[in-house]
């Protein structure tokens, strides 16, 4: 399970790949609010999902 939720790290929903990749905005204890590129601002309980860290070189990361 991946915990260092800090604001700019990119992430992934596993249950709800068409939402795309996400980025963190902010964290507050096991609240995590993520701005999806498919599905906009989501707040994410990390206790019932476990969100996927989407590392630098990952090739679907969107570029800016």
């Amino acid at each position: 399970m991946f915990t260092d939720f800090v604001p700019g790290v990119f992430v992934r929903h596993p249950g709800q790949p068409d939402w795309g990749i996400g980025q963190v905005q902010s964290a507050v204890g096991s609240r995590v609010t993520v701005n999806f590129e498919n599905a906009g601002k989501r707040t994410i309980n990390t206790i019932v999902v476990d969100l996927e860290q989407v590392t630098e070189d990952d090739t679907t990361l969107p570029h800016h």
